[in-house]
């Protein structure tokens, strides 16, 4: 079994501090530490290209810059990178959505994965005019791949549906190959959506112990629609030559974080309508004391940042066996960042691949010649 691994754009801006936004909450300054230009986006894209990560995450939001015009623009500077595009179904039609993914395939080089987030929260799809509750969005979530699925198999569609219709909907080319669906929740509907239509499952970097009884959920929903899912998980890291050191860049990020700025955060999270974020918000309850949750899993990302917001945080030796305990579990694919992403995107991929290729599960996307050869990226 090779595992694939994935690293993020910060398409909100980079820092050597932890740049707060997502689920309802604004970037902060940090993200101007480093703009997220094209040029410093494709820096990143080009070292985790060379590392050996397969693709790279672009988020969504009012409070970043658009993924799909920013990983287009992105991959043009890159060779064999895949870009994990999120994008959110009731913002476009799935008519259009389909020709974009088709065009895109084409385009790069069939280097599109898509992230379906199926809605946000409530107040901010209202400013793009979406004004469906939390349930409805999902229900057309399914509608929307449904429709996608079946115009990328070249079909032509008619649907009248509880929030979707189209007629006589057809494509004139399809992409090739058609792009894997990527898709994450953890509500009750959320989980239906996802044994019927998805091909891979991502949760946020829980314990190993309550990813276990997600997966377990999932894959129980996906064998009653007779389908299977791979599973992935998403999370920040930190990874130094020894433990020590990299607990003390936690703490080094952990005394930046300004109590406003973490109350005000917090207040927000609070009243997210998001089952995932309250699962991440439970493992912290907004403290900075007991932040390691399992042996070298840290909560303190969370403090500032909406969604994911756990990091693994130890020498590459430790980071490598919490990634084989997830492995364990079924977790096949990583979704990784850490800040700043340049930098910490060669401390794991000069430290902790290597570990992982030595015991036979990982291999370099462009064959053995390309793996990194050094054990550590930077001089102790």
């Amino acid at each position: 079994m090779s595992l694939t691994f994935h690293w993020f754009l910060p398409t909100n801006g980079d820092s050597r501090h932890v740049v707060g936004g997502g689920h309802g909450t604004p970037a902060t300054a940090l993200g101007r530490d480093r703009p997220p230009t094209v040029a410093y986006l494709s820096q990143i894209a080009r070292a985790a290209e060379d590392l050996g990560f397969v693709g790279a995450l672009t988020p969504t939001g009012a409070w970043c810059e658009d993924a799909w015009l920013t990983t287009a623009m992105v991959s043009q500077n890159t060779e064999r990178l895949k870009f994990l595009v999120a994008f959110r179904p009731g913002f476009v039609s799935p008519t259009l959505a389909a020709q974009m993914a088709s065009t895109f395939q084409r385009q790069s080089g069939g280097r599109l994965l898509l992230n379906v987030v199926t809605g946000g929260e409530s107040h901010e799809q209202r400013a793009y005019g979406d004004f469906l509750d939390k349930d409805a969005r999902y229900r057309r979530t399914g509608e929307f791949l449904q429709i996608v699925r079946a115009l990328w198999e070249g079909k032509s569609v008619d649907l009248r549906g509880e929030h979707l219709q189209v007629e006589a909907a057809k494509l004139a080319r399809v992409p090739d190959p058609v792009p894997e669906v990527y898709f994450g929740g953890s509500s009750p509907i959320a989980g239906e959506v996802a044994a019927r239509h998805v091909d891979v499952y991502l949760t946020w970097g829980e314990p190993p112990a309550q990813v276990a009884e997600k997966i377990a959920w999932i894959r129980g929903l996906a064998a009653k629609s007779g389908r299977t899912l791979r599973f992935g998980i998403r999370l920040h890291v930190i990874t130094r030559d020894t433990s020590e050191e990299a607990w003390a860049e936690a703490r080094r990020l952990l005394a930046g974080f300004d109590p406003q700025t973490v109350k005000t955060v917090q207040e927000g999270l609070a009243r997210s309508e998001s089952e995932g974020q309250r699962r991440m918000l439970a493992l912290h309850a907004g403290q900075r004391d007991a932040l390691e949750i399992h042996p070298n899993l840290w909560a303190g990302i969370g403090l500032v940042r909406g969604g994911a917001g756990t990091a693994l945080v130890g020498s590459h030796e430790e980071v490598a066996e919490r990634i084989k305990e997830y492995a364990a579990l079924g977790i096949e694919e990583f979704v990784l960042s850490g800040y700043p992403h340049l930098e910490e995107a060669y401390w794991f991929g000069e430290g902790v691949l290597p570990r992982l290729a030595q015991d036979g599960l990982w291999r370099h996307p462009a064959g053995a010649a390309a793996a990194p050869e050094g054990l550590v990226p930077f001089a102790s």
